[in-house]
């Protein structure tokens, strides 16, 4: 029996939070702008079924590298002294490539994308991630809408009345029209 391994997205982290000015707002706040792009990413990364490592530079800090593995298939990984969030990237595409992985990274830095394709992976601008994330989203708002109890109807909105019992909607309805008739 042959196991698949599951895609993995790796993400330029400070890349995609330069170019999606909702994350980081007015504030500037790096620490909170983070957090937001690791609350998405946790969300898409599980429902499309990918490992995600989300890669941020700190080049120059003192600190040597860090890991966060937030669960068992997203992981956060602090970029060593004088160490690039692009070379770390390009070295784990490269091997994860080489395991039979397919990959995704995600970066909009042109030089990047050049070595991220000549290494067999594929690469994925911020723009199209934050278009794809969206869509996601919307699918996902939409997918609890429910036609014949097997199928999402993608085309409806979601209304209470929509799953109750004809005989108990007209009861409520006699209801609500005797409650609104008192006042």
């Amino acid at each position: 029996m042959i196991i698949k391994m599951r895609a993995q997205l790796i993400v330029d982290g400070y890349n995609v939070i330069n170019c999606w000015p909702e994350l980081l707002g007015s504030s500037n706040d790096l620490e909170h702008a983070r957090d937001k792009l690791i609350h998405i990413l946790l969300e898409y990364g599980a429902y499309e079924k990918y490992d995600v490592t989300l890669v941020f530079d700190a080049l120059y800090t003192k600190s040597a590298q860090s890991y966060e593995q937030l669960n068992e298939h997203f992981e956060i990984v602090y970029t060593k002294k004088k160490e690039t969030a692009d070379s770390y990237i390009e070295r784990l595409a490269y091997r994860s490539v080489r395991e039979g992985r397919e990959v995704f990274v995600v970066t909009s830095d042109g030089a990047e994308q050049s070595a991220i394709l000549g290494a067999g992976a594929y690469r994925v601008t911020v723009k199209e991630l934050g278009r794809t994330i969206k869509n996601t989203k919307k699918k996902l708002r939409n997918s609890y809408v429910v036609n014949d109890g097997n199928t999402a109807d993608y085309s409806r909105r979601s209304e209470i009345a929509d799953r109750i019992e004809p005989a108990v909607l007209k009861k409520l309805n006699i209801l609500r029209k005797k409650h609104y008739n008192k006042k």
